[in-house]
This record gives C-alpha cells, structure tokens and sequence, in this order.
C-alpha cells in the first residue's frame, strides 16, 4: 500500500528511506532510472536503507544512494512512501526524487550491480509492484507523464 507523507513509522516498524535516482543519458539525452540489485535477495530496487539512530530521512536517503550506487545526488520532489510488510514486520520507506552527480559505482556484498535504464525497462526490471509506482510518481514529480 502507498500513502504520500512523512508521519513517524507505528512502534515497532522499521524506518528506512531512498530515492528514485535519474539522469539523463551522457549519450542521448534520454531519461534513465537507477536500479540497483541486491544479491541477498536478488531482486532489483530503487536504491534505499534503514535509517540510522536520530538521523532524519532525507538525509537518510541521500547517504544510502551514495553507498549503494556510488553517486552523489540532489534530491527533489518527494514521491509516496511506501509500507510494506519485511520479514513479518511493519516497513517504511520514504522516498524522494533525485538527480544523479557525479560518481562512479563499486560493487560490495550488498550491492552487486547498477542498472541506468529508460522508465518502462526500469518499470518492467523492478521485482516488486510497489516499487513499479515510484517510477509513475518521479515521471509525474519531473512533469512527464
């Protein structure tokens, strides 16, 4: 299910945060979404993370795109946020819009590979429906749909 805002996770939940990475192509100009597969899972996501004790989730988000993609970001609009159940427990994540800076990905046991791709290969790739809508929502938030 997805809600737009930013209220306090229930007690009990976990509190994470991403972004809908993007740029536009170094080659055409196209716009390209950053996917990033996770070998524990093997699934592919937008790039995400708990939140760490007191931090607040902007700044949460912004710190997991870097580790897992190796980029640098700009955050922009804020898209919906998502809960979900993880492994039995309650999950929030919020997400934002960004753009992507300078940077270069290194592969680590969390993240094995990085994926630039146009919306509908990036929509078709996503593992799970609900990441599916985050696409919807940056195209709407960079007033493209």
């Amino acid at each position: 299910m997805t809600r737009a805002g930013g209220s306090a996770p229930a007690a009990g939940s976990v509190h994470a945060a991403g972004c809908v990475l993007w740029r536009r192509s170094p080659a055409n100009g196209a716009l390209e979404i950053c996917l990033v597969h996770r070998p524990k899972y093997d699934d592919w996501s937008h790039p995400k993370g708990k939140l760490k004790h007191a931090e607040e989730p902007l700044a949460a988000a912004v710190r997991e795109v870097l580790e897992e993609t190796g980029h640098h970001c700009v955050p922009g609009a804020r898209l919906p946020t998502l809960h979900y159940l993880a492994q039995g427990r309650p999950k929030q994540v919020d997400y934002w819009a960004a753009e992507a800076g300078g940077g270069h990905f290194e592969p680590s046991r969390e993240i094995d590979r990085v994926s630039w791709l146009r919306p509908a290969a990036a929509r078709a790739r996503l593992t799970h429906p609900r990441d599916r809508d985050l696409v919807d929502a940056l195209l709407s938030a960079l007033h493209l749909a």
